[in-house]
């Protein structure tokens, strides 16, 4: 079973058992499979594109990840950074991160990340540096905790991680915007890479800067 089908499924039973509510006990943070089936109902007008670059960059790049992804912290922890260094910050690649979420700690992560626009790629920074630490043992109440941790570590107040991690209406809107995305690019794992339209597996730096020269015409 894929990922995204067993999300599906979760969804499909948080409707069949009437759980419309996104609250847990865990703080009152957003369930993700009732995020998921209500996100038929979610206005998604409000997402914002996270994204780095020229917005005329000869290339536009998008990448599918998940904060709970391992594959996904080594790209962002190695590639990306000579990424942005070599093609990003010279104005030849735009960047946009778009979020996957196959866990619920995913869908937290991605609502402390945002919680400020102007801090998300150095929160992502955060978040895929120290992966293992946050994930720890698994226990939802510690990984809540350790999120909020990394939230205040990168200058957000306690009222504003409560207030965004508590937005239920947030969830839903980021989940449904998940499934639009990846549905229309066919996004079955991660990290994914779109590149000028064309879809690409994970791949090593060597490769990637190869393409991309090859695109810009200077291999």
């Amino acid at each position: 079973m894929n990922r995204r089908y067993a999300l599906g499924v979760i969804g499909a039973a948080a409707v069949a058992g009437g759980a419309f509510t996104l609250t847990n006990r865990t703080g009152g943070l957003p369930e993700l499979g009732a995020a998921y089936a209500a996100g038929a109902e979610a206005d998604t007008s409000g997402v914002l594109e996270m994204t780095m670059g020229a917005v005329d960059a000869p290339i536009t790049l998008v990448e599918y990840a998940s904060f709970t992804c391992p594959h996904c912290a080594n790209f962002h922890n190695g590639p990306l950074k000579q990424l942005k260094a070599d093609y990003i910050e010279t104005g030849k690649v735009r960047f946009i991160y778009r979020d996957v979420y196959f866990d619920r700690f995913g869908l937290w992560a991605s609502m402390i990340a945002r919680c400020d626009p102007n801090r998300f790629f150095g929160i992502s920074d955060l978040l895929y540096n120290d992966q293992k630490s946050w994930i720890g043992s698994g226990d939802p109440s510690e990984i809540a905790e350790n999120l909020r941790k990394v939230g205040r570590i990168a200058g957000l107040t306690n009222e504003q991680l409560e207030t965004c991690l508590s937005d239920n209406d947030n969830a839903k809107a980021l989940v449904a915007w998940y499934e639009e995305n990846s549905t229309r690019d066919e996004v079955t794992s991660t990290p994914t890479l779109i590149i000028d339209g064309d879809k690409h597996s994970n791949m090593t730096y060597a490769e990637l800067q190869t393409l991309l020269d090859k695109k810009l015409g200077t291999e």
